[in-house]
């Protein structure tokens, strides 16, 4: 189910009110509002961003009972429209939760500032002095799912980048994120950096994510977060700029030579840790000759874990087990719930070809210890990611080392992979010379 498709009271009264063209001057006036921001942001110090971040990870902590209490809104209404309870996990926010989100901004802090920083620079040899340096993109909008993390998440980014930020975080988390966002324009505006670096069109509902896509020249890039449905609609409609993220249908092949106890140990943390995100493993390819195979399986279906079998893997699960017979919906299917798809294949070579098929060019793994093996499978996967004897759940900013990211980008233009601050940038070229003329 997504924000902008399936919610059906994903409408706003506020929007309802105006007509068409009322609501596309309010969605633009607010763009407008954020591109004066961004120029301030644009020139602020490393020091003074900083600042700013770690004020609003002590805001958060300080004013934790009112965005748990506005979060238990969401949850509540949720629970009583029939969500899922995976979504609903996604949605939930508790203490220690509330403390992650602030330790990010904390760890963003201590990050460089990719501002400024040279990508190129030299003397030419007829004297000019050239360089090539990041600078931040400007105006950031996102459009995103039920997911109040992301709301911190791509605010802090934003900031810590130079960019100002427009977040359009849909109608499930609507009490959430307008505490969330709250606290974070409250504490810029303590701090002297303009509020509006950081602003939300969640008042005007689907209608105004529409007018918001199409504000070319008012937004510089679109970021869209969540399943295929959101993604695929926001690529379909957008006029502005477009970085496509993350469905997640995520491969982890047990090769022939893989260790029985790191088989089990990956397959259960990359399935069952949090099924409902996009790095959580959505089939499992098993060497034709694995001898770790009847171990894993049994192991995850004794955490709950129902597995779609092609009729080549069911002789490999612990007697008894009802699975159901996988077709081609399982195989192209992000479950983001306990189940997961299971194929045997031949060699890695069949695995990659299956891969190639299906993959959303998110995250492959690959559980071995035959190096030759290993080194195929890296060479021949055509994904953002690619494991080795590790879960795919690594596949995160945060664990990567960027501090937390704006997504995970699945194209290849701009960015690839997880987005952290040094794609929130592109480059300027700055050319210094003492009279230079060409001729």
């Amino acid at each position: 189910m997504t924000d902008l498709q399936a919610e059906p009271t994903d409408r706003n009264d506020t929007a309802e009110e105006l007509s068409p063209d009322q609501l596309t001057d309010a969605v633009h006036a607010i763009a407008d509002r954020s591109r004066e921001a961004s120029r301030i942001l644009a020139r602020a110090t490393r020091a003074r961003k900083d600042r700013v971040l770690l004020a609003i990870a002590d805001a958060l902590v300080s004013r934790r009972d009112s965005v748990l209490a506005a979060n238990r809104t969401d949850v509540d209404r949720g629970r009583a429209a029939g969500t899922s309870a995976y979504l609903l996990d996604r949605l939930s926010l508790d203490a220690e939760r509330v403390g992650k989100l602030a330790d990010a901004l904390a760890q963003l802090a201590a990050l460089p500032d990719p501002v400024g920083t040279a990508v190129r620079a030299e003397t030419l040899p007829n004297g000019l002095r050239m360089s090539q340096v990041r600078v931040p993109l400007g105006v950031v909008a996102a459009i995103y799912e039920a997911r109040p993390n992301v709301t911190v998440d791509i605010a802090g980014l934003a900031l810590k980048s130079g960019n100002a930020v427009i977040l359009r975080g849909g109608s499930a988390a609507a009490a959430t994120n307008a505490a969330l966002v709250g606290i974070i324009r409250d504490t810029l505006e303590d701090h002297g950096l303009p509020d509006d670096a950081v602003l939300t069109i969640d008042e005007f509902g689907r209608d105004g994510a529409q007018v918001l896509m199409k504000a070319r020249g008012r937004v510089d890039v679109l970021i869209p977060r969540g399943g295929r449905e959101l993604i695929q609609s926001v690529v379909t409609t957008a006029r502005v700029p477009v970085i496509e993220t993350g469905e997640g249908n995520v491969h982890i092949l047990l090769d022939e030579s893989a260790d029985e106890t790191m088989a089990v140990d990956i397959l259960l943390n990359a399935k069952t840790q949090r099924p409902s995100v996009c790095n959580t493993v959505e089939t499992l390819l098993v060497h034709a000759r694995s001898t770790a195979a009847p171990a894993v399986l049994a192991a995850l279906v004794r955490a709950g874990v129902t597995l779609h079998v092609d009729e080549r893997s069911r002789g490999l699960l612990p007697a008894g087990t009802d699975a159901p017979t996988a077709t081609d919906d399982d195989w192209g299917r992000e479950y983001m719930q306990l189940d997961l798809a299971v194929k045997t294949v031949d060699s890695v070579d069949d695995a990659l070809r299956h891969i190639r098929r299906w993959s959303t060019g998110h995250s492959e793994a690959i559980i071995t210890n035959n190096l030759a093996s290993s080194e195929e499978f890296v060479a021949g996967v055509d994904s953002a990611a690619v494991l080795v004897n590790a879960s795919t759940r690594f596949v995160d900013g945060g664990e990567l080392g960027l501090g937390a990211e704006v997504g995970i980008s699945t194209q290849k233009m701009h960015a690839r992979g997880p987005m952290g601050l040094a794609e929130l940038t592109t480059t300027k070229w700055i050319v210094q010379g003492a009279g230079h003329v060409r001729r």
